[in-house]
Parts: C-alpha cells; sequence; structure tokens
C-alpha cells in the first residue's frame, strides 16, 4: 500500500521522534558507540529544548525499557504531589479544580532524575556526553517549528504582563520564535553547563558518580533553590487569581524516579506491557481485553464502532477506578469474566453513557466535579477549531491564561544490541508556569489531573503521583521485545495507540517485517466520551472525531448508528512513533508520523 514514508529497515540503529533534531541527535549517539539509552537521554533533553510547548525538565517521563539482557522494567519519571498538596488547602483557597496552570498544578519535578536514573544504571556516556547536544542547540540556537511561536503568541498578554521571565525568553526584543530564525535558551544552556561543571567536580573521573552528584544538584542543589523559589512567588493561574504552590526543599530532595513492573495483558501471540494504573496505560490492555475471538474489516464502520465503544468502556473503568491514592483491582480489571460482562454492553448503537464496571463487586465512584459533568450539571462541551477538531486532538490548544489541553513528546530507541526503549516526556511546558528566571525553564502542571474529592482513586493527595495520560507501550511476541511505540496526544494517546497496534498486528509484513509506517500512516479516529484529563476536565459524550481521509460510507454508517461524527482535517489524528527489532534476524525497523510536519526516523 502507500506510504508516506518507508518503512526504515536496518541492522545498526534506529530512532523514531516527534522532531527530527532529536532523533538525529539520538542517532549521533549510536553512531559514536552508545546504546539505546544513552541516546534516549540524549534525545529526551533535546525534546526540552526545540519542543518546549510540549515538555520541559521539570515535567515528567514515564519509560519502559527492554535490556537486551534482562525484563522488561517501567521506570516511573512522574512526581509526587508535595506534602502541602491538600484537598484542605486546595478548598480553603475557594477551588474546585486544581488550576491548569501555576504552581498550585506543579508536582514534584521527575523528568530530570527518571532520565538520569536510565543513564546511570542502563547507558555508557557520560552527563557532558549525553547533555552536548541540548546544551548547543540551546546555546546556538534552533530554528523552531511553527508551533513554538504560536503558542507563544497565544499567551503573549499574560507573558508580558504577568509571567515576565518567560517574555524574557519566548519574547526576545518582543519576538515571538520563528520558523527560519534561530532561536536561543542561554539560560537554560548555561544551567546545564553549571549542572556538568559541579557534578564533574563532585564526582570525579567516575561516570557514575558523576551522575549521582546532577541528581543531588537537581534535588538539593542550586536547581531546587531556584524551583522553590519560584514556587513561593505569587502567580496568576487559569482560577484568574494569584496564588503560590506548595513545592518545598523537603519534597523536592525527598523523591527519587523509581523502576517497577508493567502492567501486561497477552493478546494473540503478543504481550503488550504499559506503565501501571497511576498511568492511564492499563486503559490500553483493557480495550484489548474488550476485543472479541473475531475483529471486523480493518477500518470498517464495524470496526470503528467496536473499538470506540470498547474505549469508552476502558475510559469508564479509568475515571471510576485508576489513580495512585488507591489500591487499583486490576487483576479484575484484566479478567476473562469481568471483560465477557462488559463485552455484552456494546451493541449497535452508540453508547452516550458513562459506564463504570463493578471489578470484583466493588461500587464505582466518581468525583462530585465529573459526576456533574456527566449529568450535565456543568459544562461538557469542548472548544472546537476551525477545523471542526476538538481541542487536544493533536497539538495543544492554549487559551491566552495559558490553559492547554496538553500534548507533549514521544520517543523510541532500538540499537544493535537490541536494547529497547519506549518514552513519552512531557509536562513543564512554556505556557504551564513562568519560566524559573535563574534556570530557563517553568514548572509542570500535572497535579491539574486530580481531583479535589476525598477518597478516589486520583484525589490530590501529598506522596503519591496524579494520574497521567503518559503512557508509552512496548510489546514482545512469544515472550521477545519486538516492538516500542507512542504518541502525544493527551486522553487520546490510549487511542490511537490501540488503532495502530491492531493494524501492526494484522496486516501483512512489508520487505518481510511489520508495516509499521503503514500503520502510522492508516486513518484514526478517537472519541472524547468521558471525562477529560486536562483542565477544564470536560467531555462530550457519542462524540468520534475521524480523520476527511474516513470512507465517506464509513462515516454515514457511524451517524446512522447514533455516533456523533466530526469530520477533523485529513491529517490530524496521532502523532505515533515506532521501532521494532525482528528476533530471527536481527533486522531492525522504524516509522514515524507525517502528521505536524516534524515526526522523523532515522537510521540504518
Amino acid at each position: 500500500m502507500f506510504t508516506t514514508r518507508p518503512t526504515l529497515q536496518g541492522t545498526f540503529g534506529m530512532v523514531s521522534s516527534t522532531h527530527w533534531i532529536a532523533s538525529q541527535s539520538a542517532m549521533a549517539v549510536l553512531e559514536d558507540g552508545g546504546n539505546a539509552f544513552d541516546a534516549a537521554v540524549a534525545a529526551g533533553f533535546v525534546l526540552h529544548v526545540v519542543e518546549p510547548h510540549l515538555n520541559g525538565p521539570a515535567g515528567e517521563v514515564p519509560i519502559i525499557l527492554a535490556p537486551a539482557e534482562g525484563p522488561v522494567r517501567v521506570l516511573c519519571g512522574q512526581g509526587v504531589a508535595p506534602a502541602g498538596a491538600t484537598v484542605a488547602h486546595y478548598r480553603g483557597l475557594g477551588l474546585s479544580l486544581v488550576p491548569g496552570t501555576g504552581p498550585l498544578a506543579a508536582a514534584v519535578p521527575g523528568a530530570f532524575d527518571a532520565w538520569m536514573l536510565l543513564l546511570r544504571d542502563h547507558g555508557t556516556k557520560t552527563l557532558a556526553d549525553v547533555l552536548a547536544y541540548a546544551i548547543g542547540y540551546a546555546d546556538d540556537g534552533h530554528a523552531p517549528v511553527e508551533r513554538v511561536g504560536e503558542t507563544v503568541e497565544s499567551v503573549r498578554e499574560l507573558f508580558e504582563t504577568e509571567w515576565t521571565s518567560s517574555a524574557d525568553v519566548y519574547l526576545p526584543d518582543g519576538k515571538a520564535p520563528r520558523p527560519g530564525e534561530l532561536f536561543r535558551n542561554p539560560a537554560l544552556a548555561a544551567t546545564w553547563r553549571r549542572l556538568v561543571a559541579e557534578a564533574t567536580r563532585t564526582g570525579g573521573a567516575d561516570r557514575v558518580a558523576q551522575i549521582d552528584a546532577a541528581r543531588t544538584i537537581w534535588s538539593e542543589g542550586f536547581i531546587a533553590e531556584a524551583v522553590v523559589r519560584q514556587s513561593a512567588r505569587p502567580t496568576r493561574d487559569t482560577s484568574g487569581t494569584r496564588h503560590t504552590g506548595t513545592l518545598t526543599a523537603q519534597d523536592l530532595a525527598g523523591w527519587r524516579a523509581t523502576y517497577e513492573d508493567p502492567a501486561t495483558y497477552d493478546w494473540n501471540g503478543w504481550t503488550l506491557c504499559k506503565a501501571g494504573p497511576w498511568s492511564q496505560g492499563p486503559a490500553f490492555l483493557q480495550q484489548l481485553a474488550l476485543l472479541p475471538d473475531e475483529l471486523p474489516a480493518h477500518g470498517s464502520a464495524d470496526y470503528v464502532h467496536l473499538l470506540v465503544e470498547g474505549c469508552k468502556l476502558a475510559m469508564a473503568d479509568r475515571e471510576a477506578w485508576y489513580g495512585d491514592a488507591a489500591d487499583v483491582p486490576l487483576t479484575d480489571l484484566l479478567s476473562d469474566a469481568y471483560n465477557a460482562g462488559r463485552r455484552a454492553l456494546v451493541g449497535e448503537r452508540a453508547s452516550h453513557d458513562l459506564r463504570p464496571g463493578s471489578p470484583g463487586g466493588r461500587a464505582p465512584r466518581l468525583s462530585s466535579y465529573a459526576h456533574a459533568v456527566v449529568t450535565g450539571e456543568t459544562e461538557s462541551e469542548f472548544e472546537f477549531d476551525a477545523l471542526g477538531v476538538p481541542a487536544g486532538a493533536g497539538e495543544p490548544t492554549v487559551a491566552s491564561d495559558g490553559a492547554t489541553r496538553g500534548d507533549t513528546c514521544h520517543l523510541d530507541v532500538v540499537d544493535r544490541w537490541g536494547n529497547m526503549v519506549a518514552a513519552t516526556p512531557s509536562g513543564g511546558w512554556l505556557q504551564s508556569n513562568p519560566v524559573v528566571p535563574e534556570l530557563g525553564f517553568p514548572l509542570g502542571t500535572r497535579l491539574q489531573m486530580t481531583w479535589l474529592d476525598e477518597g478516589l482513586p486520583n484525589s490530590l493527595t501529598p506522596g503519591r503521583r496524579p494520574r497521567t495520560t503518559l503512557t508509552p507501550s512496548l510489546a514482545l511476541r512469544d515472550g521477545v521485545p519486538v516492538l516500542a511505540f507512542g504518541t502525544p496526544g493527551g486522553d487520546q494517546q490510549d487511542q490511537w495507540q490501540v488503532h495502530f497496534f491492531l493494524a501492526v498486528a494484522v496486516r501483512a509484513p512489508v520487505r518481510g517485517g511489520l508495516d509499521l509506517q503503514g500503520a502510522v500512516d492508516a486513518p484514526n479516529w478517537h472519541n472524547d466520551s468521558f471525562p477529560g484529563s486536562f483542565y477544564p476536565r470536560g467531555m462530550r459524550p457519542g462524540s468520534v472525531t475521524v480523520e476527511s481521509r474516513t470512507p465517506p460510507e464509513v462515516v454515514a454508517e457511524l451517524r446512522r448508528r447514533g455516533h456523533l461524527v466530526t469530520v477533523g482535517d485529513a491529517w490530524s489524528e496521532g502523532r505515533l512513533c515506532a521501532v521494532a527489532r525482528d528476533p530471527r534476524t536481527g533486522v531492525l525497523s522504524a516509522a514515524a508520523n507525517p502528521r505536524g510536519m516534524q515526526g522523523y526516523a532515522v537510521g540504518r
């Protein structure tokens, strides 16, 4: 079939990411003798520079890694709620939702420490080696993609009147970053140079000691001190009021990234590995568990209807059961008996109801705000852009107050030794918080995904992770790691990834391997029939947004079944990346998304 690009194949190394500079930086690390984990870390820091509207060092990153020798692991780079971030405190400020911007929404930053832990335990390069690429692009400049400047323009007034430290970085001489002109962030470059210098003095010539020193500097040194000062500055947020945050030196010093086992599900000889229910990752697994033995023809109205209705059920369970503040009944949620009962709820017509299940006989409970959205007691509609695409369907939509239904980045790497990694860095967007003036980057806003009701799995709880939408994927075939993939897209991530994976799993091979590019390029879709994860947490019951490349007869049949179909742009749904390795031959492959005109795969 025709694809926008070939599925790359080779034997040395493959990289796919949401920005070509990050992909090529990772490939340069591989060419210099580094492994997949070295390459991923270097690319991750480059993404902070070239996609600052989508991620930053004070954001978060879940990572799934498959060492050539060793089990698949999840590396959690999602920070927790600070000790002072209690429901009572936020309610006492008159809030019913955690703001979508500002220091009240900031969790303990998680991305930096996760990248460092990956580098220390699985990489081979030094701190200076992997940071050199990001330092170079921050100091010498890069030509930004259009969306960076567009995002800055959307919050220009906020930057110029309130968040002036952000204006200093993103509106130099009053001008937003422009394509074709070099954009620099010398403050960020200076931060990384100082970090490398201090870590080298402390750690000496020992690579591991240097990295551990850098982690301490981040959590207890000059970086931590600047972050705490920023959190204490009154900052106007989406509530319209200036608030200070709750981050303290103790919060930063007391948190470290950790490893854990993945959540898994076996399907037709594949084993899918995801982060646990502190993420939305198991919703991918639940969607697979809901599938019947025989699937309708790929892309048909029957197929889209089946997947959309299954997604609604999985996302309803996400809303009622997922979170770090409770013991999530994941075994029951993935059991055959539970999913047989849930599968029976999928009928001929589209459901417009939020229908969480009762795993193990437990009664589901929704937040008061989600209940109000579901019952129509509060605003439940997304705003639509000029193409009719709901906000959040791809790049983030940003309001003048900085509110965004967020998006993110993704990267995958596989090397010649068989090491494989998938990572989805996000948060710390330039529009999320004012730039920390001493550091050149802002804090994150992941706490906006928690609820201000006590006793829920995703209640705002000190020391607990907010439930994140970030959800990289890794798949094994007959027990051997074969495929790493993921996408930006907030709540859409585990919709687009299910569609991609099924296309890979059922399509005929290309050049003897997986048809990665064909699966990336295939028309995609998403629904918003559940409370969104981002402020202001809206939903559109019964909605389905499809690309205009979807056959008209499929659209007509979906509408006949009661789906509220929005036809978006031809290339508007999904920003997938993927790499693969055939364990029989050692052949590596990769593909990247053409949507947005910036994702690229490279390899040889």
